[in-house]
């Protein structure tokens, strides 16, 4: 077996009763490694690292399609066997902890303090690991904790063998290495400094929870008529710039007024057709071949003819759309050629 990959060693089909009672968990100590409050160092010999899943754009709030997603790896740095217990229900196996720039600790979830003060059944399995072998499972922080806000958080976790109580016993824990969580401003809240107004009504537009074949439409329709407020209303700007490594990297490391410049900057572009010219192009018609999506991944497939001066130009435009709080806005696209008539 490679190092990486893990193996359950013995399955029990034993059900561990554990009586929870109302209380809130002692503080862990700033220290990584070491113990908090109400803990143990657990004499398990065993590693437990922590790593970015799929490092993405991290945006504060609680949607579910905008996970901080975390793998935690236990890995047997002894001789001999190690065995553990993991919980069906993982809060009740580890937990994490995140730190502001100022020390301030970020709370549990309501969800979090809902579960873990409950009495009831705690259900898990014994897991044993080889000598130089690893189990891993990811899980999701914003389960955890509440992000609320932007900023840069020293995150760590910790991993109890034995399970999490709330007895006030002195509870055997490993804890991980330490990560730089930054959580970028949502962009929704960064393209307000000056609000799209409706040309018709001169109401602030506001993107609505439309499906994503209508949210195309939308887009070419807004582009046929010279809209750009509407033609940019359900574009992911921040996404499509991150396509451009150069473009991207300075976005993310830039402070929250250079993001801003950058986003209308390239906005800009885009109606000068300076930059991805094939959706900036005005199409003189247009037709919805296909659409496909599950809860938060979209794609359209649209037809789209283009008039020049002597001929007529047909493409095959494969829109990428993603859903973040029930609203749909497409993120990337790629274009075929499909000849003249």
């Amino acid at each position: 077996m490679k190092k990486g990959d893990f193996q359950v060693k013995q399955l029990f089909p034993f059900i561990a009763c554990v009586a929870l009672f109302a209380g809130l968990i002692a503080p862990v100590s700033a220290q990584t490694g070491t113990p908090g409050s109400g803990e143990a160092a657990s004499t398990l010999a065993a590693d437990v690292s922590i790593r970015f899943l799929d490092r993405v754009i991290y945006y504060p709030g609680n949607s579910p399609s905008e996970p901080v997603t975390i793998q935690l790896t236990i890995t047997n740095r002894s001789p001999e066997t190690i065995r553990f217990k993991l919980a069906d229900d993982r809060i009740f196996s580890v937990d994490f902890r995140a730190l502001t720039m100022k020390g301030m600790q970020l709370d549990h979830t309501a969800t979090w303090l809902r579960k873990r003060s409950s009495n009831k059944h705690v259900y898990f399995r014994e897991v044993s690991i080889e000598p130089g072998e690893s189990f891993s499972f990811s899980e999701n922080v914003k389960d955890y904790l509440s992000i609320a806000e932007p900023g840069i958080y020293v995150l760590d976790c910790a991993f109890y063998p034995e399970l999490k109580r709330l007895s006030g016993d002195l509870e055997p824990v490993i804890r991980s290495n330490r990560l730089t969580l930054e959580v970028k401003p949502s962009p929704v809240a960064s393209a307000t400094r000056v609000l799209p107004l409706s040309p018709v009504t001169a109401e602030v537009l506001q993107p609505l929870p439309i499906p994503p074949d209508q949210v195309v439409s939308y887009v070419l329709t807004a582009r046929q008529k010279s809209r750009w407020d509407q033609f940019f209303l359900y574009l992911d700007l921040e996404q499509m710039i991150a396509r451009d490594p150069a473009r991207g990297r300075r976005f993310k490391q830039g402070s929250e007024r250079e993001r801003y410049e950058l986003l209308e900057n390239y906005k800009f572009d885009l109606s000068q057709s300076i930059v991805d010219k094939d959706i900036s192009t005005i199409p003189v018609d247009f037709r919805i071949e296909r659409t496909s999506y599950t809860e938060n991944e979209g794609e359209v497939t649209v037809i789209e003819w283009f008039d020049y001066n002597k001929f007529r130009e047909k493409k095959r435009f494969t829109y990428y759309l993603s859903s973040r709080d029930g609203i749909w806005r497409v993120y990337d696209y790629k274009v075929d050629n499909l000849g003249t008539e």
